[in-house]
């Protein structure tokens, strides 16, 4: 078998646990891989972690893995933006073109995508990381009625 194979083939093994169980850590899911005959080190998972766009978020009051896809909903261009920046973000704010977003731990992610999906014209490009999303505007004289516009979609 080759190499790329057997990544694919490992990559949709983890896409199906962490779509069937809430697994919490890494070291769930190498006993998972292993039983179904897949030997990998914790390097090997945190970067099939980070390729598959997973993310840690709540699933039945226990932090756990979840994939943008199944968080999201399937389109986002009006009020599921909205629901997303509602639930996810909790600070926005702006320096030249960026509008800086905050979010809980591990969820930066999911609202990345969101906005990616929505298409915003406005929008050249997302940068996330753990609990921060650097939204590119494509002038800095947009970037106080964007950071405006998403403030008030937040809850209360």
């Amino acid at each position: 078998m080759h190499m790329t194979d057997l990544r694919d083939q490992r990559l949709r093994a983890i896409a199906d646990l962490i779509r069937a169980e809430p697994l919490g850590n890494q070291e769930e899911l190498a006993d998972r891989l292993a039983a179904l005959g897949f030997t990998v080190t914790q390097a090997t998972i945190s970067r099939d972690l980070e390729h598959l766009g997973a993310f840690k978020t709540r699933r039945d009051g226990r932090l756990c893995y979840a994939l943008a896809d199944r968080a999201l909903p399937a389109s986002t261009d009006g009020p599921e933006l909205a629901t997303v920046v509602r639930d996810w973000v909790r600070a926005v704010d702006f320096a030249g073109n960026l509008v800086v977003l905050k979010t809980p731990p591990g969820s930066a992610h999911l609202v990345g995508v969101a906005l990616d999906r929505a298409g915003l014209p406005d929008v050249v490009g997302t940068i996330c990381g753990d609990d921060t999303i650097f939204v590119a505007v494509r002038d800095a004289t947009q970037a106080p009625a964007f950071a405006r516009r998403l403030r008030g979609q937040q809850s209360g």
